[in-house]
């Protein structure tokens, strides 16, 4: 398991977007580990590719735990207008996808107690977006 948190570590941080994707899909299971969840904000908020912003927004969404979550609010905090359009997307791919997801809103109930201010401000955009599909 270790060498396959360290591979996904690695190829967060590879010049090609296809590995940075990839390892947004491996890391997004660990977003409970310290060095994961570093390397799973700096791909959400991925400055060459929008597709590694999106991709690893839609599976921290799926895992759907209040760590995964968090993620995703801390980014939404720190993004730019593009950055927040391609976070909502991954969130939105997720939540519309196939068989559903974990409840997204109530992980951001969760969060609107979190300590960080940046978390806060970040769950509530998210719980917006999930409101705004329907669910």
């Amino acid at each position: 398991m270790m060498s396959g948190l360290e591979d996904a570590l690695a190829e967060a941080s590879s010049p090609s977007w296809t590995q940075r994707v990839r390892a947004g899909r491996d890391l997004a299971s660990c977003a409970d580990v310290p060095e994961a969840a570093e390397a799973l904000v700096g791909l959400l908020l991925d400055v060459e590719d929008t597709a590694v912003t999106r991709q690893t927004a839609e599976a921290l969404a799926r895992v759907g735990t209040v760590d995964a979550i968090r993620l995703i609010a801390l980014a939404v905090a720190e993004a730019d207008d593009n950055q927040a359009d391609w976070l909502q997307t991954g969130v939105h791919d997720a939540i519309v996808g196939l068989g559903g997801v974990p409840d997204v809103a109530a992980a951001c109930g969760k969060l609107a107690r979190d300590p960080e201010e940046a978390v806060r401000r970040g769950a509530a955009d998210i719980s917006a977006w999930a409101d705004d599909t329907g669910c």
